[in-house]
């Protein structure tokens, strides 16, 4: 590392941290002042730090080795997460949750069940589920800063007494980040988050753009011909993939063998499956939640949503392709020479180039990019996920009269507490990988069939989204435990088997027993009382099966109108993915000089770009709040 570089990275931390601190101040007013910036913060700040949240460094060391290895297909990995929910959110989710102005997921709850107990159990339960996701997210990004900033920075920071290592070094080196990060994040609220994320997002960009301007001097058509096949390059796949890598990467092909998703169709299917349910549940009660909540107005939350899917894309692959193009051409044979070489290489993909193959002073530039995409997310999840401890239990069930000041105390504890658990969770993680899954594929899979069913049908009770919830988390959990203990099962057990098997094939399993429970905890209870469904209906307005609602509020009001935007909606969610997915391929085609295909993802990105300013932003601007 060279003293320019090591300038550059401390000049941004000082610059980040010296703004988180002097924003701060705004966020002594009062809760809504720290957790929603006081609904004052315009909306495309709000977008930018939104985008900036999901601009995370172990997500993008994670996108590195999956392109590097599937080729340009890959991007379909991120269903995983899934991405739609952006698009769901975009076209009309937004206006939903923005309706219900109040200040967390789990507050929006009881909107929709009622303040009685079967209500509070429903929202007392999404609150356990924000604080549990917002802990394994800091565990995610732990395990993944740590591990980035061990191969980047020269010096081993390890801890012991005597033989007793008590910090290794990647663990030493996440403490570091994460301590400076919480300082402003604790002490500034949604204030500070947004200011750093915006000033975060604009370094992102320029290191990204700095990458990708290197990666064509220093590389030229030919290496990177050599290297990929047209396989490699083809967004479109059969049942089973192709073989992607010539005789020489064999090595490469037989990872893909190893990996479990050569069945790429069963892969996608399910993906598929899980990605409709899943965003149409909504968002998660986490950052992205939290932005909505924090925007003006019905319209702005809408335009907030829009403007994130808009800026996140492009310059993030950009990024990632511009790594993926030097690694492919100055790494590969160094990688298949190694014997040793597994899945696990791939994680470490991102940090092997820039230690190596960036030149000085874009090095610096492009780690102080990486980093503020750590700081940007993290600070997000730490911001987002005390609101439902301090908000939703300890002011709701224990202090409901104490004074705004003593909430702010409250709140930093509670920052502080989930930043602790996040950490101790990090330790036994064993790779960015699992935690992905677990993230993506059992976490979230238990909270998809409640989710989904509280916006659809009426009768969907209290209780019914209690159980739901619960049961998923419990398989979610188990899920979780079987992955961490899958070296000391017996191989012809049934446990060995479940164990093996990709986090996102036990999510039907996961998702049928969450509908199970969703359905008896409903019919063994009482409907949610009419009142309160008809001033929910009212304020929200959504689509599905509402008809003895809209009945009995259409006694009352002649002039309401059913919502029937169901099929403009899902027409405009068809567009949106193919429109994100253009935004995905497009820098990947042009980075790796496929011009062709890369003018086809423009003109796709164009034309459904024209559609949506007619199909959905037209709509959005005669939205009265």
């Amino acid at each position: 590392m060279h003293n320019i570089d090591l300038l550059i990275i401390a000049l941004y931390i000082i610059l980040t941290v010296g703004v988180g601190i002097w924003v701060s101040k705004r966020a002594s007013k009062g809760l809504d002042s720290y957790f929603l910036g006081g609904k004052s913060i315009k909306w495309y700040y709000l977008g930018l730090s939104n985008g900036s949240g999901m601009f995370d460094v172990s997500g993008t060391a994670w996108m590195v080795g999956i392109l590097f290895l599937y080729g340009v297909k890959s991007f379909m990995f991120m269903w995983l997460w899934p991405i739609w929910n952006q698009i769901f959110v975009m076209m009309f989710l937004a206006v939903w949750i923005r309706r219900s102005n109040i200040m967390t997921g789990s507050e929006w709850i009881l909107t929709r069940f009622g303040d009685n107990k079967p209500g509070r159990a429903s929202h007392l339960i999404v609150a356990i589920f924000a604080v549990i996701a917002a802990i394994g997210f800091i565990a995610y990004f732990f395990e993944g800063v740590g591990k980035f900033m061990t191969i980047i920075l020269p010096w081993d920071l390890t801890l012991q007494i005597g033989s007793i290592i008590l910090l290794n070094s990647e663990q030493s080196y996440a403490f570091i980040i994460i301590f400076l990060t919480t300082l402003y994040t604790i002490k500034g609220g949604m204030f500070s988050v947004v200011a750093t994320e915006v000033l975060q997002y604009g370094i992102m960009v320029i290191a990204g753009l700095l990458v990708v301007g290197y990666s064509f001097f220093a590389i030229s058509d030919l290496e990177i011909n050599s290297v990929i096949t047209e396989e490699w390059r083809n967004v479109f796949f059969g049942w089973e993939l192709e073989t992607h890598w010539t005789d020489k990467y064999q090595a490469f092909n037989d990872l893909i063998d190893s990996e479990g998703f050569k069945m790429f169709g069963a892969f996608i299917g399910m993906t598929l499956f899980k990605g409709f349910f899943a965003s149409l549940a909504g968002p998660t009660p986490s950052f992205d939640m939290q932005r909505i909540l924090s925007t003006k107005s019905v319209k702005e939350a809408a335009y907030m949503s829009g403007f994130t899917n808009l800026i996140l894309f492009i310059p993030r692959y950009l990024l990632i392709a511009g790594i993926v193009v030097i690694a492919l051409v100055t790494l590969s044979p160094e990688m298949i020479s190694d014997s040793a070489f597994t899945g696990a290489d791939l994680e470490i993909l991102l940090p092997k180039v820039i230690n190596f193959h960036i030149p000085i002073g874009v090095k610096g530039l492009l780690l102080a990019g990486l980093l503020a995409a750590f700081m940007s997310t993290f600070s997000a999840f730490v911001n987002a996920g005390p609101a439902y401890i301090v908000n939703d239990i300890y002011k709701k069930y224990y202090r409901p009269n104490a004074s705004s000041k003593h909430y702010l105390k409250v709140s930093h504890i509670a920052s502080f507490a989930v930043v602790v658990l996040g950490v101790f969770m990090g330790f036994f993680a064993d790779s960015i990988n699992s935690l992905t899954l677990w993230i993506t594929s059992a976490l979230f899979g238990g909270y998809v069939a409640s989710n989904f069913l509280k916006w659809v049908w009426w009768r969907f009770n209290g209780w019914g989204y209690f159980w739901g919830m619960l049961s998923g988390l419990i398989i979610a959990s188990l899920q979780f435990l079987l992955d961490q203990n899958k070296g000391s099962f017996s191989e012809d057990s049934i446990l060995f088997e479940l164990s093996q098997m990709q986090a996102i094939y036990l999510f039907p399993i996961i998702f049928i027993v969450s509908l199970i429970g969703s359905f008896v905890g409903t019919f063994s209870s009482e409907p949610t009382d009419m009142k309160t469904l008809k001033s929910f209906y009212r304020t929200v307005r959504p689509w599905g099966w509402w008809g003895p609602v809209f009945n009995e509020l259409k006694k009352e009001e002649n002039t309401l109108n059913k919502n029937t935007d169901f099929w403009s909606d899902m027409f405009n969610c068809v567009i949106g993915v193919i429109w994100q997915s253009s935004m995905i391929v497009m820098p990947i085609y042009f980075v790796i000089r496929d011009y062709p295909k890369g003018y086809i993802a423009l003109m796709v990105f164009a034309i459904t770009s024209l559609i949506l300013k007619f199909t959905w932003l037209d709509k959005v601007k005669q939205i009265q709040d």
